[in-house]
């Protein structure tokens, strides 16, 4: 089926059957490969990307049930609370080996944006269920606090 979708603040029309994980569409048809496969039954968070600036699992959002909503990639998340994480992710040096990273971003924006100075339990609560293979929890926690830190400034 061909549908229309806004990708980035960009409209594209793609061909998916129905039952399509976005995350394919995402990476195999538009070739927008920041957004990761990692387990394809929304555990692992590594898929997560903005639907209306809310943070969901892309394996597990199908094609048909976007709709009018806007899907926004790791590539073009953009403003002052995605540049303050960025900025927090590079001063405390959060990155092991990476392939996590797009998703971890993506909720983490997700959350600063809903609460700009949140809890160490409201970060574990909101960032639960991103998996990270190397561990890196402290720094990832220690990361979002620093974003705060920097929006609050």
């Amino acid at each position: 089926m061909s549908i229309k979708l806004k990708i980035n603040g960009t409209m594209s029309e793609v061909e998916a059957a129905p039952g399509t994980p976005l995350l394919w569409v995402l990476r195999d048809t538009l070739r927008l490969t920041g957004t990761k496969f990692g387990c394809g039954v929304a555990a692992c968070g590594a898929c997560t990307v903005h639907l209306d600036g809310m943070p969901v699992r892309s394996c597990q959002t199908m094609i048909e049930d976007v709709g009018d909503s806007e899907v926004t990639t790791i590539e073009q998340v953009g403003g002052e609370v995605a540049e303050a994480v960025r900025q927090a992710w590079r001063e405390l040096d959060v990155v092991q080996c990476g392939y996590c990273q797009s998703g971890q971003i993506m909720q983490a924006v997700g959350l600063l944006t809903e609460t700009r100075s949140p809890s160490v339990e409201e970060i574990d609560a909101q960032m639960w269920g991103n998996a990270c293979r190397c561990a890196t929890y402290q720094r990832i926690r220690g990361a979002i606090l620093r974003a705060a830190e920097i929006l609050e400034a």
